[in-house]
C-alpha cells in the first residue's frame, strides 16, 4: 500500500518487460554459452572481474539473514499445530492488546492485535531501538536456524546438480498451497474490495521515485537477477539448450506468480479491513510484518480450519525460502570452486553453511530485525542496483551486443531480434541508471543510530571497492607496456573464452577469427577515448583493427 497498491503493478510490469526480462535472458545466455559461474564468466573482460566478486559478496550478505527469516517461519510452522493458535489470544502482561480473533472495530488506535505482540514479545523479544544493542539469540529460533541449515547442506552435499532436482519439488508444491490459499481467500468477506485495490492504480504515485525503485528491487528479487544465481544455474545447461524458450516461460511464470501472490495478500488484507472496519492504507504490508503479523492476524479471524491454513501458509513460506536459500548457497559454492577447483564440494558447502548459521544468529536477537534492515538496504539493495549497471556495461558495451548475438547464433542457431538488441544496448541500462541516480538523490538513511548507517555505508563501499581492486589487479597482470595498453588488453576475452567443450570452442574461435568486424563495442569506446595512448594498430578479440 505504501507504493500505491495497484499503481505498483504498472511500473512493475514495465520494469519487468524492459529491464527484468532482458537481463534475465542475457544472464542465461552468458551462463549457458560459457559454462562458467558468476565470477569466471568475466573471463570475457577480466578488467571487470570485480563485478562478479562483488555480486558474490552481496550474496554472502544475503546468506547471513535469509535463513534467519526462514527460521522464524519454522517457529511459526511448529506453533501452528497448537490449538488454539498461540497468537490468537492476548497474554496478561500484554498491555494495550486485543485478541486477533476479535472481529469488531477497535476505537482506541493505540491497541494492537495479539499477533503483533506474539511476534514482538514471544518470538523476537524485540528491542524498540538499536540503542539497546542486539541482545542474545533466542534459543528456540537458534534450533530452527540450525534445522534450516541442515536441510540446505543435505541438499547440496550430493552436488550442485542435485539442487536442481530438489528445486522441482521446492517450486511445484508451493504452487499447490498457493492455489489452496487463493481459493480460501476468494471466499473471505471483504476480499473483493482488497483485490480490487490491487488493480486500481493511484496515478499520482507513478511520479514518485520510490515506487519505481521498489519495482526494480522487487523485479530483481523475484527473478534473482544481477547477483549471479541465474548465470550459475544456466552454466549447467546443455550447450544447445533452447535458452530463449526457458527464459520466456520462466519470466512469464514469475509474473503470473507475483500477481497471484498479490491477489492472495490483498484479498486477505481486504478481509481484515472489512472485519475490523479499518483502512487498508493504515495496515503494515511489507517486510516481516506482512508475513508474521498481518497474515497470522488474518488466519485468526477465519471461521474454521485456522490451524490447517496456518500450517499450509508457513509450509509454503518455508519451501519457497529453502529453494531460494539453496540457490544462494549454490552460487557462492560455484564461485569458490571456480576459483579453487581442487577444494572438495563438501568442504565448501560445510564452510558456507557454518558461516550462514553463525551470521544468522545475529538476526534472531532482539535487535536483529533492525540490523537486517540496515544490512539489506546498504549491502544488498544499493549494491545490486549499482552492480547490475556495471554488469550490463561489461556484457553489452565492453564485450559487445554484436558479439553476444553472434554467440547466440552459434549456440542456438537463431538470430536475435531488434527488441533485445535495443534493450541490451541502451534502453535497459538507461532505465536502471535513471532510477539509480534518482534513488541516491532521494536517499533517506534508516532511522537507526548513526553508527549503524555508517556501518552500512562501509559495507557498501567494501563491496564496491572489489570492482576497483580486482580491476587494477587484472590490469597489472597484462604483459603490454603502458597503462592504457594494459587496460585495453584487460578488456579482451581470455584465450580460453568460449564454450566449455574443447572441440566446440575451437570451432567457435575459428568462426570469430574469420567473422566480419563488429559494429560497436566498449573496446571501440576505449580505442576512441584513449587513442593517443594506443598504437596505430591494435588487436582486439583476435581481430586486427587499423586506427582511424
Amino acid at each position: 500500500m505504501e507504493n500505491g497498491g495497484g499503481a505498483f503493478l504498472i511500473p512493475y510490469l514495465i520494469v519487468l518487460l524492459l529491464v527484468g526480462r532482458p537481463i534475465y535472458y542475457l544472464e542465461m545466455v552468458m551462463g549457458q554459452f560459457s559454462s562458467r559461474g558468476c565470477v569466471k564468466v568475466f573471463d570475457l573482460a577480466p578488467l571487470m572481474r570485480g563485478v562478479g566478486i562483488a555480486q558474490t559478496l552481496s550474496l554472502v550478505v544475503i546468506l547471513g539473514y535469509y535463513a534467519a527469516i526462514l527460521a522464524i517461519a519454522v517457529r511459526y510452522f511448529i506453533a501452528s499445530f497448537f490449538d488454539p493458535l498461540p497468537w490468537v489470544r492476548c497474554e496478561p502482561l500484554w498491555d494495550g492488546c486485543v485478541d486477533s480473533d476479535f472481529r469488531g472495530h477497535v476505537v482506541n488506535g493505540s491497541v494492537r492485535p495479539s499477533a503483533e505482540f506474539y511476534f514482538n514479545r514471544n518470538i523476537m523479544h524485540s528491542h524498540k531501538t538499536l540503542d539497546e544493542g542486539l541482545g542474545s539469540p533466542d534459543w528456540q529460533l537458534a534450533l530452527c536456524l540450525l534445522f534450516c541449515w541442515v536441510c540446505i547442506a543435505v541438499v547440496l552435499l550430493k552436488g550442485i546438480r542435485s539442487s536442481g532436482k530438489a528445486s522441482y519439488f521446492l517450486a511445484i508444491f508451493p504452487y499447490v498451497i498457493l492455489l489452496v490459499l487463493l481459493i480460501r481467500t476468494s471466499t473471505l468477506e471483504g476480499a473483493g474490495a482488497g483485490i480490487s485495490k490491487l488493480f486500481t492504480p493511484q496515478w499520482e504515485k507513478l511520479l514518485e521515485v520510490k515506487v519505481w525503485y521498489a519495482a526494480v528491487t522487487q523485479c530483481f528479487f523475484s527473478l534473482t537477477i544481477s547477483l549471479g544465481a541465474v548465470i550459475v544455474f544456466s552454466s549447467y545447461n546443455n550447450f544447445n539448450n533452447n535458452i530463449y524458450r526457458d527464459a520466456m516461460i520462466i519470466s512469464w511464470l514469475d509474473t503470473f506468480t507475483s500477481i497471484l501472490s498479490g491477489i492472495v495478500v490483498f484479498g486477505t488484507v481486504g478481509s481484515i479491513a472489512h472485519v475490523t472496519k479499518t483502512k487498508m492504507e493504515d495496515m503494515k504490508l511489507d517486510g516481516p510484518e506482512l508475513t508474521f503479523i498481518t497474515y497470522p492476524d488474518a488466519i485468526a479471524k477465519f471461521d474454521a480450519a485456522q490451524n490447517v491454513f496456518a500450517v499450509l501458509f508457513f509450509l509454503m513460506f518455508f519451501l519457497l525460502g529453502l529453494g531460494s536459500n539453496t540457490g544462494i548457497v549454490t552460487t557462492i559454492v560455484t564461485a569458490v570452486r571456480d576459483r579453487f577447483p581442487r577444494i572438495a564440494n563438501w568442504k565448501v558447502v560445510i564452510a558456507v553453511s557454518l558461516y550462514g548459521f553463525a551470521c544468522g544468529l545475529l538476526y534472531i536477537t532482539p535487535g536483529g530485525l533492525l540490523l537486517l534492515k540496515v544490512v539489506d538496504k546498504y549491502g544488498v539493495t544499493l549494491t545490486t542496483l549499482t552492480l547490475v549497471i556495471l554488469e550490463i556495461i561489461t556484457f553489452c558495451w565492453i564485450y559487445g551486443v554484436e558479439r553476444i548475438t553472434t554467440d547466440i547464433k552459434f549456440m542456438l542457431g537463431r538470430s536475435t531480434g531488434f527488441f533485445w538488441r535495443i534493450c541490451w544496448s541502451f534502453l535497459t541500462l538507461g532505465i536502471i541508471f535513471a532510477i539509480w541516480l534518482f534513488s541516491f538523490i532521494d536517499f533517506k538513511p534508516e532511522n537507526v543510530p548513526f553508527g549503524y548507517n555508517a556501518f552500512g555505508w562501509c559495507l557498501f563501499s567494501f563491496i564496491m571497492l572489489q570492482v576497483v581492486g580486482w580491476g587494477l589487479y587484472e590490469v597489472s597482470t597484462q604483459h603490454e607496456r603502458g597503462f592504457w595498453r594494459k587496460v585495453a588488453s584487460a578488456t579482451k576475452p581470455t584465450a580460453d573464452w568460449g564454450p566449455e567443450e574443447a572441440t566446440t570452442r575451437r570451432l567457435y574461435q575459428t568462426e570469430i577469427a574469420t567473422a566480419a568486424r563488429y559494429k560497436w563495442t566498449g573496446k571501440d569506446f576505449l580505442k576512441t577515448a584513449f587513442c593517443k595512448f594506443l598504437p596505430k594498430t591494435i588487436v582486439i578479440s583476435g581481430d586486427t583493427r587499423n586506427g582511424a
